[in-house]
């Protein structure tokens, strides 16, 4: 056996680094002094030489916390079964840990006096998150008129099936796009990060517009929809790099114009300016970070370091896609009810508004209660004694996370409703629908976030790909999504108390 590696005291001090990683091994025995009396000629024996032997090993045998470690550190000291019968009068070296166990008190050290929490969040900046989330969606209510609603195509109004395809792709590039930034970040090479998001942005960008423009629809439609490819592209780049307050500028022009729009009538070309000027600000600043990053990079392109593995970024992508289309079907269930089934009685979907609203302005509060599961998990680390404790701790962290989050959006979505225009209280099956979305896709994000990255994909994709079918077979949005959700949910919540029990999910 390797002998064991250990810090020595005093670590700090001038000359500590050269003596950090020592092997331990026996403290050599002290040579007595000769006094040159008869002593030499009979000396004096100890009555026991286990008890020199503990006074020489005081310190391993205090901090042991099991006869085994002192008898593989004696072993892989060189110590045999045979020299210890011989030098202590004992049949192996485990008989011989066992007696220096029970001789030596424990003297275990306490718990650190100072505790750095690497999970702490700033709950400031996840407001602040939460609104960037979630002011993007004004620009839909500054271009509602540049869809043509009296024609339709594939069934919906002119436009908005392109829309919805460029946004899927967007949203599925996106999420790969910033796994594959994050992951460079985290080997702190900035400079690599910059350069994937320099590629991957303006690249998804295109694909999506690219898709929006092959399924067609009026012209101004697809600019919109362009520049939505272009908007998600610059904000990806802005949130991956950390300029969220830089973002809020690029929206404050969409904010001011929506306000203006909901309280008089603007012209079209002025609504047009507003999302111009929104589009032009997000790229101008994306494309400035990502000019720092390039000229501010200590590490050269092309050094060798290992990236992210492509595996991760495709379940990320995968997990995006599937998101998307889950929160879509939830927003547009009603239309795209109608668009198959156009000869049924229209659905009632007055209330998928606020319900929408309500779900974007709650994710800065579900980034921040990630961030508190992950701190309050990695605490439990520290004062649990044994796995069940501990999956038992981190069962209750996560069961109030989630019921904190769910209370969360019930709220909002009823503050949104008393403000949205001839909206009406949600009804409890519509409420349980948005919960159990909500319960879904913030499991799922924990998940993603501790690394269970295809499972928590494989269970999206089957909710989203069921639900799809099922609306495309002419099925009740509010029963698919209740069905779709709810086995999600159901199935994601028991793998999350499971998998993330496990303690080597937290180091």
């Amino acid at each position: 056996m390797s002998g064991p590696l250990r810090l020595v005291p005093d670590e700090g001090t001038p000359g500590w680094a050269e003596e950090t990683m020592r092997l331990r091994t026996i403290p050599q025995r002290r040579k007595r002094p000769r006094l040159g009396t008869a002593a030499d000629t009979y000396p004096e024996l100890s009555p026991d030489p286990l008890d020199e032997l503990a006074d020489r090993l005081a310190d391993l045998c205090a901090d042991a916390v099991h006869p085994y470690e002192i008898a593989a550190f004696l072993e892989s000291d060189g110590l045999t079964d045979e020299q210890a019968a011989l030098t202590y009068g004992r049949p192996d070296s485990f008989t011989l840990a066992e007696e220096l166990f029970a001789k030596v008190a424990r003297r275990y050290p306490g718990p650190a006096p100072v505790v750095t929490d690497p999970w702490r969040a700033d709950p400031w900046r996840c407001v602040l998150r939460g609104l960037v989330f979630a002011l993007p969606g004004l620009g839909y209510l500054l271009g509602a008129d540049l869809f043509a609603t009296q024609r339709e195509r594939f069934g919906l109004p002119s436009g908005m099936a392109a829309m919805a395809a460029a946004t899927l792709l967007s949203w599925a590039w996106n999420q790969a796009l910033a796994h594959r930034a994050y992951g460079w970040l985290s080997r702190a090479d900035r400079g690599a990060a910059g350069r994937a998001l320099t590629l991957g942005a303006p690249l998804g960008a295109l694909v999506a517009a690219s898709t929006g423009w092959l399924l067609g629809g009026p012209l101004a439609a697809l600019l919109f929809t362009i520049g939505q490819s272009g908007y998600l592209g610059a904000a990806t780049v802005l949130l991956v790099l950390g300029r969220e307050k830089l973002l809020l500028a690029a929206l404050t022009p969409s904010a001011l114009g929506a306000g203006l729009v909901y309280l008089v009538e603007v012209p079209s070309l002025v609504r047009w300016a507003v999302l111009l000027a929104t589009l032009l600000g997000a790229v101008g600043l994306a494309c400035w970070e990502l000019w720092r990053c390039a000229h501010g990079s200590e590490k050269p392109a092309g050094d060798g370091a290992e990236g992210p593995a492509w595996t991760g970024t495709a379940a990320a992508g995968l997990f995006g896609l599937a998101v998307g289309t889950l929160t879509m079907i939830a927003g547009l269930g009603a239309t795209l009810h109608h668009a198959v089934r156009p000869a049924a009685a229209p659905l009632d979907g007055s209330n998928t508004g606020p319900a929408l609203v309500a779900l974007t302005l709650s994710l800065g509060l579900a980034e921040w209660l990630l961030y508190r599961y992950r701190s309050l998990a990695t605490s439990a680390l520290g004062t649990t004694h044994s796995p069940g404790a501990f999956r038992r701790r981190t069962g209750l962290v996560l069961a109030a996370c989630l019921l904190g989050y769910l209370a969360a959006v019930t709220a909002l979505d009823l503050a949104s409703t008393l403000i949205w225009a001839h909206a009406h209280l949600i009804g409890a099956a519509q409420l349980a629908a948005l919960l159990l979305l909500a319960a879904a896709l913030w499991t799922a994000l924990l998940m993603q976030a501790l690394g269970v990255a295809w499972r928590t994909a494989g269970l999206c994709l089957a909710a989203a790909g069921f639900e799809s079918v099922a609306i495309l077979a002419g099925g009740d949005p509010l029963r698919v999504q209740l069905y779709g959700c709810g086995a999600a949910a159901v199935l994601l919540v028991p793998t999350a108390f499971f998998v993330l029990g496990r303690t080597t999910r937290h180091r």
